[in-house]
């Protein structure tokens, strides 16, 4: 088996300036990176924590060698990564005339086949509680990173996992494709490859990760990833760095900051003051994605302008001598 490894954890440090209109505590971009560790001259040692992470902070190495093992390095969290997507931003990429620009971004950088959509954005009538009777919101959802994901749970191989920084990840070296584990995803964000996958010329040569899953595996399980390898090189998952309005943020629960590239926000209080919600959050799930209700108002929308473009899938023009198709 092809063994899971990871880079180096590296952290950073700045200064927090006070004052945002979007959230609790924010700063200025430059500072927001230097916050965030994307400033890779401001990288500083981590502390131990525990006993065991001798291996995960000295050098590349493996998380473990036993998917089913339960061991000190998977108990102790070096980040506790987290995403909120302010609804009140997201028109549905409305606004620029465009296919959600999210679900584009994962799809160019992840080499991700048609039909599949990691983040899919969906539309849905406006609750009643509103007591509107017309409108809609866009919702985009990923792969919600569940603390208590049943997929793993149910998986006879052990081929997914929960990482010690949170995402819920997939080894297709181990997978046998018996789909279990999309049975049990109660957000349906999982998918299968049922042919074999398209993979460009510049995914041919990729060496896999599951932090990264390109090349694509034939009769294996894929979903959205959570981009943990991004973030430890400094940079936003795709589909933040790609949201028109910035209305996707990522952080560290465990630093309390998220970023949307713009501005850093002290994630606790942002998602309390602004009454952040988790999805089916009554099925004890936990999971890692929150959503800020809204409607696209602070992006200029209507609720009543309803609709999205198709989403497309441009990189499988590169690719050749596929069968992907459903």
């Amino acid at each position: 088996m092809t063994q899971y490894e990871r880079p180096e954890e590296t952290a950073a440090t700045g200064d927090r300036q006070a004052g945002s209109e979007r959230a609790g505590k924010s700063v200025g971009r430059r500072q927001a990176l230097k916050l965030f560790g994307m400033a890779a001259a401001a990288i500083v040692p981590i502390p131990l924590i525990g006993n065991g992470l001798d291996s995960l902070l000295t050098g590349p190495g493996p998380i473990r060698d036993d998917p089913n093992q339960t061991t000190e390095e998977t108990e102790g969290r070096l980040r506790r990564w987290a995403m909120v997507i302010d609804l009140r931003y997201c028109d549905g990429c409305q606004g620029v005339d465009l296919p959600p620009q999210c679900t584009q971004a994962c799809i160019e950088g992840h080499f991700v086949p048609r039909p599949m959509e990691w983040i899919e954005v969906f539309e849905q009538p406006r609750p009643p509680a509103q007591k509107i009777e017309d409108g809609s919101f866009f919702t985009p959802i990923p792969c919600q990173q569940c603390q208590n994901p049943p997929c793993t749970n149910v998986c006879p191989v052990g081929a997914t996992f929960s990482t010690p920084e949170g995402p819920v990840l997939i080894d297709q070296d181990r997978c046998i494709g018996c789909r279990i584990c999309m049975a049990a995803c109660p957000y349906d964000r999982r998918f299968f490859n049922w042919g074999e996958p398209p993979i460009p010329p510049e995914a041919l040569l990729a060496d896999y990760s599951p932090e990264h899953q390109a090349p694509a595996r034939t009769g294996t399980v894929m979903k959205c990833d959570f981009c943990p390898d991004m973030a430890r090189a400094g940079k936003l998952p795709y589909c933040a760095q790609a949201c028109p309005n910035s209305a996707i943020y990522y952080g560290d629960l465990e630093e309390g900051l998220a970023t949307n590239g713009e501005e850093v926000v002290d994630i606790h209080r942002f998602i309390a003051e602004q009454h952040g919600e988790r999805l089916k959050e009554d099925l004890g799930t936990e999971p890692r994605v929150y959503h800020i209700p809204g409607h696209g108002e602070l992006a200029g929308r209507d609720a009543t302008t309803t609709g999205t473009l198709p989403s497309e899938w441009n990189w499988q023009a590169r690719a050749e001598s596929a069968t992907w198709e459903r």
